[in-house]
């Protein structure tokens, strides 16, 4: 039975979820004309429940809406009930995974105030199930833009490799707003275009240096191992030091900058580079004692707690944000490979979790709440309407 013009403006008003509809409502149905049994923004919003509590899979997206179509029917029309796990898998199979990562694109901007000196975290990972043998379908490698502040996902970009991170990180920044921002990437990101394009986008950068920059990173490194050696004698840094204990053990990191020496070769090419920079991590655990030391360009001023601060929130990316796709939505664990469908929902997989992370009243993990949002279905609107 369809539902009533004010059931129907539940689901339409910006009290759900900040108005899913006006952001993925435009995508283009991939199914032909007159052989439409259930509405795509159906579709869309049954997933999103779905995997916000607990679903990975189709099959389990499907039985997910069985379970709930009484609660469903009173926010969605569902004129032929509930569709089959199929019906899920071959239309995100087929959904246009560039035009559904730019519906995504424009929720986050209506749900995010990107603040000045934000640091955006740029990285990939790879979906390990996504590799199709009967296909001989490689495996999606995907490279994220992570919001360290906001703890959301800002953007994605498909790549076939890792090795191809340098060019899809250009195509992913230049998605991005990134006025004010401090943008952070690993060495496979340590290009000079890129950046150069960080700097004409209006942000900064802390890249991380390491041997396929080949002498650039031997004689950063090898200037700082000798200027620990002299005890920085002459060379004037910035220094900073932090501790944390946790799990065991106890870890100090020590940062040090230095504006760029005027012997570094190359450096007019790195376009606004100007400190140079090293971070020391000395983990103990009961006896035993690790040291760890990372270099750095930056175009930030020669100030080492904020280059400290940009590259402890890079980890975020690492600590947060894979760790919650692998461990609590079981990610890598994903055998969701048809066409496009492994790209789809990856961002569904992002919009659930920043939905989940935007709500803060319940004071639990991820995945208490993703279990707390199958067993009440008021939390789950509290979860789509959180502000």
């Amino acid at each position: 039975m369809p539902t009533s013009s004010t059931q129907v403006s539940a689901l339409t008003s910006p009290n759900l979820g900040i108005s899913l509809l006006n952001h993925f409502g435009s995508l283009t149905d991939p199914r032909q004309a007159g052989k439409i049994e259930h509405k795509l923004i159906d579709i869309l919003v049954i997933a999103i429940c779905a995997i916000i509590c607990g679903a990975d899979s189709w099959v389990e997206v499907a039985e997910f809406g069985t379970e709930r179509e009484e609660w469903l029917r009173t926010r969605l029309e569902l004129p032929n009930g509930i569709p089959s796990h199929d019906t899920f898998g071959r239309i995100f199979s087929r959904l246009s995974a560039v035009q559904f990562q730019k519906c995504f694109r424009s929720w986050v901007s209506e749900v995010v105030v990107v603040t000045n000196g934000q640091v955006i975290a740029i990285d990939g990972k790879t979906l390990r199930r996504s590799y199709d043998r009967s296909s001989n379908k490689a495996a999606i490698h995907l490279v994220s833009a992570w919001a360290t502040q906001n703890r959301i996902v800002l953007g994605q970009v498909k790549t076939a490799a890792k090795s191809n991170e340098i060019t899809a990180i250009p195509e992913l920044l230049q998605l991005l707003d990134l006025n004010d921002c401090i943008v952070t990437i690993d060495a496979m990101g340590c290009q000079k275009a890129i950046a150069k394009q960080i700097i004409e986008q209006g942000g900064d950068y802390v890249l991380g240096l390491k041997g396929n920059q080949g002498q650039l990173h031997k004689d950063v490194k090898e200037f700082f191992e000798e200027a620990l050696e002299n005890q920085f004698k002459g060379v004037n840094p910035s220094y900073h030091e932090e501790s944390e204990r946790g799990h065991g053990r106890v870890e100090t990191r020590q940062i040090w900058t230095v504006e760029t020496p005027a012997w570094l070769a190359d450096q007019e090419k790195w376009k606004n580079l100007r400190v140079i920079g090293m971070v020391s991590a000395t983990r103990k655990t009961g006896t035993k004692e690790t040291v760890e030391r990372r270099f750095y360009l930056s175009s930030l001023a020669n100030e080492a707690p904020k280059l400290g601060a940009a590259v402890r929130a890079h980890w975020g990316i690492e600590n947060t944000l894979h760790w919650s796709l692998d461990v609590v939505f079981q990610e890598d664990r994903c055998r969701v490979r048809q066409g496009n469908a492994s790209e789809n929902f990856a961002v569904l997989r992002h919009l659930a979790l920043g939905l989940l992370q935007r709500e803060n009243t319940v004071k639990a993990g991820l995945k208490t709440k993703r279990l707390k949002c199958a067993l009440n279905p008021d939390y789950l609107l509290k979860v789509l309407t959180a502000k």
